[in-house]
């Protein structure tokens, strides 16, 4: 594992496939069974203190497992995970199985702004894909990964035996949504696109035969009940960008984790979600310019949180 954080700018457009999580539920979502987790880790490592803040942990060391075992310690009432590729807030602290000492931790501070996914843990450990899997935002996590799992280089690197057990506190503090989330709205404007969604939320964007529109047009397609988008934020985002002339796919995020920045390569459609309410699917449409052709952008609003500080 790296000593990095997972800054949101960071995030990657890395494809990953949905893991764990893939049996329909009743309303046409995914259903996720996270399981008791191992009394075995359960007993041998204790945690107090806040989820998010800082832990005292004790290791009842030598700890020594053959296969990677995890457990919630605190099972939060917030939102699930779903998707690796989903937009994650954790804090993490690592310890030595066979002295109880740790080995890393991170800042366990709020104003950082680390968002990460389940995906980029995994690329760290590959241990950590099945920790992850179902646990829901406000959750305490102990586990204890086999070096296999965790990862010949972060034993060298973290200074731990070849044969130790890395133990892990993880403390998922919030994690994002998946997909828009809301109510359909009704929209009355001639010649625009149309938008499908499959089951998991991804968009087909229908363009029509018409010539496009000469001036950008924004529709709310689903309207969330998040808080808004304020400028200043970064907000957590799925995209999908189609041309109009050739109604074929530019980019797109889905299945590769969420974007935080369009100011770059769509500024007129970053300036569009200023105001739009967390959970919102956008449709924006611009015109051809100097820029380029014109296109439609659909837009999923998945959080947002604040820049950073250093």
């Amino acid at each position: 594992m790296r000593k990095t954080s997972a800054v949101l700018a960071s995030l990657s457009l890395a494809v990953l496939a949905l893991t764990g999580c893939t049996a329909a539920a009743p309303d046409g979502g995914v259903a996720c069974d996270r399981g008791a987790g191992s009394n075995e880790i359960r007993d041998a490592v204790t945690v107090e203190g806040d989820v998010g803040s800082t832990p005292d942990v004790s290791v009842f060391s030598p700890l020594h497992l053959k296969e990677t075992a995890f457990a919630d310690t605190t099972v939060g009432e917030g939102r699930k995970i779903l998707d690796n590729a989903q937009a994650l807030v954790v804090e993490l602290s690592i310890f030595s199985g066979e002295t109880g000492k740790q080995v890393y931790a991170t800042s366990y501070d709020e104003s950082k702004g680390q968002v990460s996914t389940a995906d980029y843990w995994a690329t760290q450990s590959p241990g950590l894909e099945s920790v992850f899997e179902c646990a829901t935002a406000g959750s305490r996590i102990v586990a204890a990964l086999t070096p296999e799992d965790f990862g010949a280089n972060n034993l060298e690197g973290f200074g731990l035996a070849a044969d130790d057990n890395a133990v892990f506190v993880i403390d998922v503090v919030d994690v994002f949504l998946s997909r828009a989330e809301g109510s359909l709205q009704f929209n009355d404007a001639k010649g625009m696109p149309t938008v499908v969604r499959a089951p998991d939320g991804t968009p087909g964007v229908i363009i029509p035969d018409s010539a496009a529109p000469t001036e950008q047009v924004v529709q709310t397609l689903i309207k969330g009940d998040g808080d808004e988008v304020k400028a200043g934020q970064i907000p957590l985002l799925n995209v999908m960008a189609v041309g109009w002339d050739d109604k074929k796919v530019i980019n797109s995020t889905w299945g590769q984790g969420p974007t935080g920045d369009l100011s770059t390569s769509a500024p007129t459609v970053a300036e569009a979600l200023i105001g739009e309410t967390v959970g919102s699917q956008i449709l924006v449409v611009t015109p051809a310019g100097d820029a380029g052709p014109a296109v439609a952008y659909v837009v999923d609003i998945l959080g947002a949180v604040t820049a950073p500080t250093q």
